[in-house]
C-alpha cells in the first residue's frame, strides 16, 4: 500500500486492510526501524486542533528496492547497443572509464604504502567502500585480493571487458602484474586476484640455491 498509494497514515492503512491500529503500527514501526520507511507530518487543512499532527508513512529507497529493479537488464541492453554501434573498442573504453571513476578517488590511499601487500589491503578497503565487500590475505608468496560481492556481476557475465578493465586498474594501482583467478561473473564464489609480492633475498620461503659440485671440463677434453 505504501508503494502504490503512499504516503498514507496508519489510520488509512488500518481502515483499508481491516486491521487494528495496534497491528498496523507494529508493522510500520518495523519498516521504519529497518530503514525501509520514514515519516513526515501530514499537511493540516483548515483549523489545527490539539495534539500532534498525523504522521504520513512513505517508503525509502531501500524499501522500494524490495520490489526489485531492472537496472541490470537496462545496463546489458545499453552495452549491447554500444557494442553494435561503436564496436568492441567502445565497450572497452566504457569499461575503463567506469572503473577509473570508481577507484581513482582512492588512488592516494592505495598507492601511499610502498609494498604491494600493503597496497592490496588498502585497495580491499577502498573496494569495500564501493560496495564490493573485499578482503586481502597472505597466501603463499603473494596476497589474495577477494571481492565477495560484485554489483555488476550480471552485466559482466556478458561483457567480460568490465572485469578486464578492473584487473588492469588493479595492476596499475598496486604497481605489479596481477592475475585474476576467479570471478563471480563466471559463477565462482568470489572475484579473486593474485597479487605477487617480491621477497627479499634469504627469505625462508625462497628456495636455496644448490651448489654446483660437477668438476669443470677442460676445453676439448672429456671427463674420466
Amino acid at each position: 500500500m505504501l508503494l502504490e498509494d503512499g504516503p498514507l497514515t496508519a489510520t488509512a492503512i488500518a481502515d483499508a486492510l481491516g486491521l487494528s491500529m495496534t497491528a498496523v503500527r507494529r508493522h510500520l514501526d518495523a519498516l521504519v526501524a529497518a530503514g525501509e520507511a520514514y515519516t513526515r507530518d501530514a499537511p493540516v487543512r483548515g483549523h489545527r486542533g490539539r495534539g500532534r499532527p498525523a504522521k504520513l508513512f512513505l517508503l525509502t529507497e531501500a524499501g522500494r528496492a524490495r520490489f526489485g529493479h531492472a537496472y541490470d537488464d537496462l545496463a546489458v541492453a545499453a552495452l549491447r547497443f554500444l557494442a553494435e554501434s561503436g564496436g568492441e573498442q567502445a565497450v572497452r573504453a566504457f569499461a575503463e572509464r567506469r572503473v577509473e571513476a570508481m577507484i581513482e578517488r582512492h588512488r592516494g590511499a592505495v598507492t601511499e604504502p610502498n609494498q604491494p601487500a600493503e597496497r592490496a589491503k588498502a585497495l580491499a578497503a577502498a573496494l569495500t567502500r564501493e560496495g564490493y565487500a573485499s578482503s586481502s590475505r597472505h597466501v603463499g608468496v603473494g596476497e589474495q585480493l577477494c571481492q565477495h560481492h560484485c554489483p555488476v556481476a550480471h552485466v559482466a557475465a556478458e561483457f567480460p571487458q568490465l572485469c578486464e578493465a578492473e584487473t588492469a586498474a588493479f595492476a596499475d594501482m598496486l604497481g605489479v602484474h596481477v592475475q585474476r583467478l576467479a570471478t563471480i561473473a563466471r559463477g565462482d564464489a568470489a572475484c579473486t586476484t593474485h597479487v605477487p609480492v617480491l621477497l627479499p633475498p634469504g627469505h625462508p620461503t625462497e628456495a636455496p640455491k644448490t651448489p654446483n659440485t660437477t668438476p669443470p671440463t677442460p676445453d676439448g677434453g672429456e671427463l674420466a
